[in-house]
């Protein structure tokens, strides 16, 4: 009897013992999920991060609508999104959340065209009528106009868009809804939209690849996954009538712009006269009160560490993989932004 009363407190011991390392794991290890955007910058930031601290990250690289889902399901520590939430997802998460600025970039018209090595000029409303099936051939009249000198081939155009709810999406249907009034009335702006044509990759990676091995396509990425790829990709017009290069110097100059106190802010056709029209800021979404999002407080303290550091130190991660970096009134936004969460109405931040 006293042998398996030892062997019972034994087990209960392990049992313990387990269950306490499980939750330092746990603790040890942060979850993140959303935007494919923001996924090159991520994983070097992340990486860095584990190296200085001990403190692992996994982000799922699923896409914006799929971190805004994750995060309402209280499945992730945070989630990532470059679009602000709308009306009826705030009303799913049913409590305040907080939206983070962690940089901004730039979303690039790549295709794939044999024959072709020149950066080809696109206007947003020619980029438009490709997407809405009206212009279906490489060597059409408009796309011509702008590119002058350019042998273009009688090749049918294959558009490609994201299968996903995407904040590149978002950001993409954004900008033509601003520059195609028929664009605007027929689809609009959202993550996922009801797209007149074309083929669906998910994620970033899905549409490159759908680009890069189909003659004729078209598509958008975000710039890191361009250039990683060695893939062709083109000036876009901006709102003063200037074909804009993508590069980090035209993305910083779209990003410059004042930050309400809320973060959220579109940047597409910006007015600035040298700035890429295609341009976006990408948040982290955290509930502002933690404990509702069933973490424990040295979790929830452990997140907002990492989300400060990441709006600091982790910036000077950006530049080098084509990202804009924070402007200093966007950090001080971002500080006062994080410095209003709590865990059970008191802050977490000191």
């Amino acid at each position: 009897m006293k042998i398996i009363k030892n062997l019972t407190l034994a087990v209960a011991v392990f049992v313990a013992s387990a269950a306490s390392l499980t939750a330092k794991a746990q603790d040890n290890t942060l979850l993140g999920a959303g935007s494919s955007f923001i996924n090159p910058l991520f994983s070097k930031i992340f990486a860095v991060y584990n190296e200085k601290t001990g403190i692992k990250v996994n982000y799922q690289s699923i896409g914006s609508g799929g971190g805004i889902l994750q995060l309402t399901n209280k499945t992730v520590d945070f989630g990532d999104s470059d679009a602000p939430l709308n009306e009826e997802q705030t009303k799913k998460m049913s409590a305040p959340v907080l939206h983070i600025p962690m940089a901004s970039g730039a979303t690039v018209i790549t295709y794939n065209i044999p024959g072709v090595t020149a950066a080809l000029k696109l206007t947003g409303k020619d980029i438009a009528d490709i997407y809405l099936g009206k212009i279906t051939t490489w060597n059409a009249a408009e796309i011509k106009a702008t590119n002058k000198g350019v042998n273009l081939p009688d090749l049918p155009i294959v558009v490609v868009h994201r299968s996903d709810g995407s904040g590149t999406s978002f950001i993409f249907t954004d900008f033509l809804s601003k520059v195609n009034s028929e664009w605007e009335k027929k689809v609009g702006r959202a993550a996922a939209v009801n797209w007149p044509a074309g083929l669906g990759g998910k994620g970033s990676e899905g549409v490159s690849g759908l680009v890069k091995q189909t003659p004729g396509a078209i598509g958008y990425v975000e710039l890191a996954y361009a250039l990683q790829n060695h893939m062709a990709f083109a000036d876009i017009q901006n709102k003063a009538g200037k074909f804009i290069r993508p590069t980090l110097a035209s993305t910083t100059l779209a990003s410059n712009v004042e930050i309400p106190a809320d973060s959220k802010v579109s940047i597409t056709d910006t007015a600035n006269p040298n700035g890429y029209p295609l341009a976006s800021f990408t948040w982290a979404l955290i509930y502002k009160d933690q404990k509702y999002n069933d973490r424990s407080a040295a979790r929830a303290e452990q997140l907002l560490k990492l989300l400060w550091w990441n709006i600091h130190d982790g910036q000077a991660y950006c530049e080098g993989l084509n990202y804009a970096k924070l402007s200093k009134s966007a950090v001080k936004v971002a500080e006062k932004i994080l410095k209003s969460a709590t865990y059970g109405g008191k802050p977490i931040l000191k």
